[in-house]
């Protein structure tokens, strides 16, 4: 990525799903800029992703959808339904459904042993930007894990607070074994009030 000046950071005044078709169109217009081809991001239903696909299916992007696993709110199914799935998978998103980056066995450990582990000190260090960059870096490195993206690539990488997405950044993404190296290169948007 060469020097660049950004038109513009935006700045939610709050947190939230009412953030979401906004900032699609923010970061559709920066991964346009950027001449990048990949978009992470969280999702639980598939509406985020839905509501993505009008802008970044135009740019020929590709779409890498980060899941829940199954259990992870109680439920022993998944919370991403198969027909869902299959109706976003036909129209070319790719999935990644594993244990968080940031608490997997970790949140186990905790949950057992009330005691933190390593990566939910670093979630909650990134919580300090807010809980959307928290779960974009978590996606990216998830999808770099499943091999969808590069470490050696900028993408621009999704995350919300709750419901929908009200966060977006370009990220240089690195595999959780090495999660060290990985860059935030840009906020495109967030939210003032975390």
């Amino acid at each position: 990525m060469s020097e660049h000046v950004i038109d513009q950071v935006v700045h939610f005044k709050s947190p939230g799903p009412k953030n979401t078709q906004t900032l699609m169109k923010f970061a559709a217009e920066r991964l346009k800029s950027l001449g990048l081809n990949k978009v992470v991001m969280a999702t639980t239903t598939g509406r985020t992703v839905e509501e993505a696909l009008p802008y970044f299916q135009p740019l020929g992007a590709t779409i890498i959808a980060v899941t829940h696993v199954a259990g992870y709110g109680g439920s022993k199914e998944p919370e991403l339904s198969e027909a869902k799935r299959a109706e976003l998978a036909a129209k070319g998103v790719k999935f990644v459904t594993a244990a968080h980056a940031f608490g997997g066995v970790g949140r186990g450990i905790r949950s057992k042993l009330n005691t933190y582990q390593l990566d939910e000190i670093m979630a909650n260090t990134l919580r300090i930007l807010g809980q959307g960059v928290k779960v974009g870096v978590e996606v990216a490195m998830m999808a770099a894990d499943r091999g969808f993206v590069g470490t050696d690539e900028d993408i621009v990488a999704i995350g919300g607070t709750g419901l929908g997405a009200d966060t977006a950044m370009v990220v240089r993404p690195a595999n959780s074994h090495a999660c060290l190296e990985f860059k935030i290169r840009e906020i495109v948007a967030k939210p003032n009030s975390i």
